[in-house]
């Protein structure tokens, strides 16, 4: 879940860090990147991707990120002070401490990973329609039938 492939490509997302931020190395300002970014020093400001697509934040166990999180993909194995987005899934590994809400499409969590905020499911598409069992009737994003 968290090794790198010789070449740099990250095992688990299949997307190759283009970005690196290295244990001795504090960062601050805000974050805009695309691609890959791996951090393994301390950045205190928000982390953000430009493009929606296959942007994939990955925080090692001696990294730390002080400031709002909005990624598609995000693997942590170290600290967020800070909400976070992942807009299509997030790994929380067991080293992994969150302090802040966690909003996720998808999420995996490891034994022994901590989250001080709410865990928040975010919807493929938030006007969903769901049909309700037998009734022939359908169910709104606001609930009503």
């Amino acid at each position: 879940m968290w090794g790198k492939s010789k070449s740099g490509a990250d095992k688990s997302s299949g997307t190759e860090v283009d970005t690196l931020i290295g244990e001795h190395t504090r960062v601050e300002g805000d974050i805009i990147f695309s691609g890959g970014l791996h951090v393994d020093g301390h950045v205190k400001g928000n982390v953000n991707t430009s493009q929606g697509g296959d942007s994939v934040l990955s925080i090692s166990e001696v990294g730390c990120i002080e400031g709002e999180v909005n990624v598609a993909s995000v693997l942590v194995n170290g600290t967020v002070k800070g909400n976070v987005h992942a807009m299509e899934r997030i790994e929380l590994g067991p080293k992994a401490r969150v302090t802040g809400n966690v909003h996720y499409r998808l999420i995996e969590m490891a034994m022994g990973a901590e989250v001080n905020g709410n865990l928040v499911h975010s919807a493929e598409k938030e006007n969903q329609v769901v049909s309700l069992k037998g009734e022939g009737k359908k169910k709104g994003k606001s609930g009503s039938v």
